[in-house]
């Protein structure tokens, strides 16, 4: 695992500075404690910090081939690299080290850029060409790893992490305005955009090329398939095909030569995924993260789970000030406002595993493949009901019903929330309604027009994902499925390789071999959704591995007590920060509003605490990139 940067002048006569180089790798050193490496040639440079866990001795980067005119910078794992080595070295290549890198340089030469068809594993990497004077960006399928990059002055500058981009000379940090609204919605973006102003991500499963005319040419190598399903086989065939497939990913996914355990939250992803790692390894170290409070702490079903399998555990128990005190330096790690809280927690356990390991395998992806969240079958339900009751109920009494629930002052926040997430207080002919406000979105465009600034850009907030949902195809479920694939999950995924290589250590997710999303994209709908529950194949596949109190346990998503925490006087210090003169000086939202809905808040009368969070990120990521404050744990 490894933190890779680079530039490339167009014109050749402009070398690249050393000591710029230097400072990008040394921007993003957690992501590579244990070595640096530099490559310098006329106009082009790459650099690269290394967290050494396969082949330590002898697979440092850059990597070239044979006549060294090819060199790579890498960051990832190959999962299938002694396969692939086995193959090149038939054909005559020839091997210096026993790294996965090495392979993606001799498999350059076979295939060029249609070498990725060929990885199966996470990684984001830039190959210099030599001979055509191209430099080639790659990222995987599902967007495991991260690259960003930008073009500024006659130079293309890219890197794993959007802080070390702003190392680069003539690099602007200005905030990229038109994500605002989307943002507002969704805490992420979805898009290749990100909140600094002409900075993009590659997406995933993407390429990009460029050479010294300075066009940057980006392509599509992979995507989630959308071919109908396959119900042609009995049940029991797909739970022991997607078993068999499962447990070749965790095998995979175990290759490492330093030590290695699992992060475990008690819930069925990733208590099946240390399982099968038990099975196929023997007893594990497991790591868990908690709170005092009880509603929100998850450890006593991962101690069963430790338990059951015999492992070594270890937990962390997470209170308000240790919260608090490090959101400023995770939106750093982040790059961007942290969209959800469990960031805070997945540090702090991450922390925990790297005092023992150095890899950890997570269950990150099963929700999205196999309908684990509530949403889908309540969507589903939604949209079934509201067939009927568009029949029936005329559409003047439908808006009347939905205005009533939503403005009510009679119905207690809780029971206005609930009848907001059904057909009654929906408008099922909007998808954006339907899905998108109802379980996604804190603020509504609606709600935007009333938050934001006159002069700040409003609108296009669903427009990222409402091309993706337009692209799906199959039922109502498929539709959720590869949408969130391309949108939810690339984000959980970029806190996944934030939080963790914030504290060195390296996070897998079998879960996610692409192999095993092609297959689980073809399952029938009927083994994942039941009336309420998902993931049925899973629990059906897991069943000779796990607890039945595990199986059947209700999914609890990394929760956090950031509601709880938000009253007293750590609510009197988040009105402080959004009120302050200096936070209303950005002109970015209308003063009445932010107040209107802390006094709203404060009385008990909406539950804004996702609304807040939104609001409290967007300042502290000012406060660290645009304002250049100092990284400190310094509390909010």
């Amino acid at each position: 695992m490894c933190g890779i940067c680079g530039a490339f002048n167009f014109d050749r006569s402009r070398a690249i500075e050393s000591s710029t180089l230097k400072r990008m790798a040394q921007t993003i050193v957690h992501r590579g404690p244990d070595d640096e490496g530099f490559y310098l040639w006329e106009n082009v440079g790459l650099g690269m910090r290394r967290l050494s866990i396969i082949d330590l001795h002898t697979g440092q980067q850059p990597v070239s081939n044979e006549d060294r005119t090819l060199w790579i910078v890498y960051n990832g794992e190959i999962y299938n690299y002694r396969e692939l080595r086995d193959q090149l070295a038939k054909r005559g290549h020839v091997f210096r080290s026993r790294s996965d890198t090495e392979t993606i340089v001799h498999l350059f030469e076979e295939f060029g850029s249609g070498c990725v068809q060929q990885l199966r594993g996470m990684y984001a990497f830039a190959l210099w060409d030599q001979r055509r004077r191209r430099l080639l960006l790659a990222r995987d399928r599902l967007g495991i790893k991260p690259i960003y990059y930008t073009v500024t002055g006659g130079s293309f500058v890219f890197a794993s992490e959007i802080k070390a981009l702003l190392d680069f000379p003539g690099v602007r940090c200005e905030i990229n305005r038109k994500v605002l609204p989307e943002y507002l919605a969704f805490g992420y973006l979805a898009g290749a955009d990100t909140f600094f102003d002409g900075v993009r991500c590659l997406p995933p499963g993407h390429l990009l090329e460029i050479d010294e005319s300075g066009e940057v040419r980006v392509e599509q190598y992979w995507d989630v398939p959308l071919s109908a399903k396959d119900d042609s086989h009995p049940s029991g065939y797909y739970v022991q095909r997607y078993r068999e497939l499962f447990e070749e990913s965790v095998s995979a996914h175990l290759i490492s030569d330093v030590p290695l355990g699992v992060l475990l939250s008690g819930g069925l992803d990733s208590s099946a995924v240390a399982a099968v790692a038990t099975r196929q390894r023997g007893p594990l170290q497991t790591f868990s993260v908690g709170y005092r409070e009880t509603p929100y702490n998850e450890l006593p079903y991962a101690r069963a789970v430790a338990s059951h399998l015999g492992s070594i555990h270890h937990e962390v128990l997470l209170g308000p000030e240790e919260f608090f005190a490090a959101l400023p330096k995770l939106v750093w790690h982040e790059d961007k406002p942290l969209a959800w809280p469990s960031s805070v927690s997945l540090y702090f356990v991450s922390k925990l595993a790297r005092e023992h390991v150095t890899v950890v395998l997570t269950g990150e992806g099963s929700d999205e493949t196999l309908a684990g969240y509530e949403r889908y079958a309540l969507t589903v339900w939604n949209a079934r009901l509201d067939g009927i009751y568009r029949k029936f109920v005329p559409s003047a009494l439908r808006e009347w019903v939905r205005g009533t629930i939503a403005g009510s002052n009679v119905l207690r926040g809780n029971i206005r929330r609930k009848l907001q997430h059904t057909f009654a207080g929906r408008n099922g002919r909007a998808w954006e309604s339907l899905y998108f406000d109802n379980f996604l979105c804190a603020f509504s465009e609606q709600q935007q027009r009333a938050l934001l600034a006159e002069d700040a850009e409003a609108g296009a907030a669903y427009a990222n994902s409402l091309a993706f949902w337009n692209k799906s195809s199959g039922d109502i479920l498929a539709q959720m499925l590869y949408t969130d694939m391309k949108t939810y999950l690339v984000e959980l995924l970029m806190k996944q390789d934030r939080m963790s290589m914030a504290t060195s250590l390296e996070s897998r997710v079998p879960f996610l071999d692409h192999v095993l999303v092609e297959y689980a994209a073809q399952i029938p709908a009927r083994l994942n959704l039941g009336f309420v529950n998902g993931k049925r194949i899973l629990k059906a596949a897991m069943k000779d591995l796990l607890p039945k109190a595990i199986l059947d346990r209700r999914k609890m998503g990394f929760p956090t007590p950031w509601k709880s925490w938000l009253t007293g006087s750590y609510s009197q210090r988040v009105e402080q920060l959004l009120t302050e003169p200096r936070t209303q000086a950005r002109e970015l939202f209308r003063p009445e509003t932010i107040q209107q809905m802390l006094w709203e808040h404060r009385a008990g009368r909406h539950d804004h605490a996702d609304r807040l969070w939104r609001l409290l990120n967007l300042e502290l990521w000012h406060r660290r990139f645009i304002d250049r404050e100092a990284v400190v744990h310094t509390a909010v």
